[in-house]
Protein backbone atom coordinates (compact mmCIF):
# COMPACT_ATOMS: atom_id res chain seq x y z
CA UNK A 1 0.00 0.00 0.00
CA UNK A 2 0.90 3.37 -0.50
CA UNK A 3 2.88 5.24 2.18
CA UNK A 4 1.88 9.18 0.67
CA UNK A 5 -1.23 10.98 -0.43
CA UNK A 6 0.67 11.63 -3.91
CA UNK A 7 1.44 7.76 -4.20
CA UNK A 8 -2.24 6.98 -3.86
CA UNK A 9 -3.29 9.38 -5.93
CA UNK A 10 -0.75 8.59 -8.68
CA UNK A 11 -2.17 4.89 -8.86
CA UNK A 12 -5.05 6.18 -9.25
CA UNK A 13 -4.37 8.11 -12.26
CA UNK A 14 -2.10 5.13 -13.44
CA UNK A 15 -5.43 2.98 -13.23
CA UNK A 16 -7.34 5.52 -15.24
CA UNK A 17 -4.73 6.15 -17.97
CA UNK A 18 -4.34 1.90 -18.43
CA UNK A 19 -7.83 1.74 -19.20
CA UNK A 20 -8.09 4.58 -21.58
CA UNK A 21 -5.02 3.55 -23.68
CA UNK A 22 -6.51 0.32 -23.24
CA UNK A 23 -9.62 0.92 -25.12
CA UNK A 24 -7.87 3.46 -27.80
CA UNK A 25 -5.36 0.96 -28.89
CA UNK A 26 -8.22 -1.65 -29.35
CA UNK A 27 -10.55 0.97 -31.46
CA UNK A 28 -7.24 1.08 -33.04
CA UNK A 29 -6.96 -2.01 -33.89
CA UNK A 30 -10.48 -2.31 -35.05
CA UNK A 31 -10.07 0.32 -37.50
CA UNK A 32 -7.16 -0.76 -39.21
CA UNK A 33 -8.33 -4.28 -39.48
CA UNK A 34 -12.00 -2.58 -41.18
CA UNK A 35 -9.52 -0.91 -43.54
CA UNK A 36 -7.81 -4.23 -44.22
CA UNK A 37 -11.36 -5.79 -45.21
CA UNK A 38 -12.06 -2.94 -47.88
CA UNK A 39 -12.19 -3.56 -51.37
CA UNK A 40 -9.27 -2.21 -52.83
CA UNK A 41 -11.38 0.69 -54.72
CA UNK A 42 -12.60 1.74 -51.07
CA UNK A 43 -9.02 1.76 -49.91
CA UNK A 44 -8.20 4.43 -52.11
CA UNK A 45 -11.17 7.09 -50.45
CA UNK A 46 -10.41 6.20 -46.53
CA UNK A 47 -6.62 6.14 -46.82
CA UNK A 48 -6.61 9.69 -45.65
CA UNK A 49 -8.81 9.00 -43.11
CA UNK A 50 -6.66 6.05 -41.62
CA UNK A 51 -3.55 8.30 -41.91
CA UNK A 52 -4.97 10.98 -38.92
CA UNK A 53 -6.33 7.95 -37.17
CA UNK A 54 -2.70 6.62 -37.17
CA UNK A 55 -1.12 10.09 -36.55
CA UNK A 56 -3.69 10.86 -33.74
CA UNK A 57 -2.97 7.69 -32.16
CA UNK A 58 0.64 8.83 -32.31
CA UNK A 59 0.28 12.17 -30.43
CA UNK A 60 -1.72 10.83 -28.00
CA UNK A 61 1.41 8.31 -27.48
CA UNK A 62 -1.04 4.91 -27.93
CA UNK A 63 1.42 3.98 -30.53
CA UNK A 64 5.28 4.66 -31.52
CA UNK A 65 6.13 6.65 -34.72
CA UNK A 66 7.76 4.31 -36.10
CA UNK A 67 4.47 1.97 -35.74
CA UNK A 68 2.53 4.22 -37.44
CA UNK A 69 5.01 4.31 -40.30
CA UNK A 70 4.95 1.02 -40.76
CA UNK A 71 1.47 0.46 -40.51
CA UNK A 72 0.73 3.39 -43.41
CA UNK A 73 3.15 1.85 -45.73
CA UNK A 74 1.84 -1.19 -45.57
CA UNK A 75 -1.80 -0.24 -45.88
CA UNK A 76 -1.36 2.49 -48.63
CA UNK A 77 -3.64 1.74 -51.78
CA UNK A 78 -1.40 -0.01 -54.15
CA UNK A 79 -1.77 1.34 -57.67
CA UNK A 80 -3.19 0.05 -60.63
CA UNK A 81 -0.43 -1.66 -62.81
Amino acid sequence: MPQHKSCEKRIKQDVKRTARNRAERGNLRTAVRAFRELETAARAGKYSEMQSILDRAVKKGIISRNRAARLKSRLSPKKAA
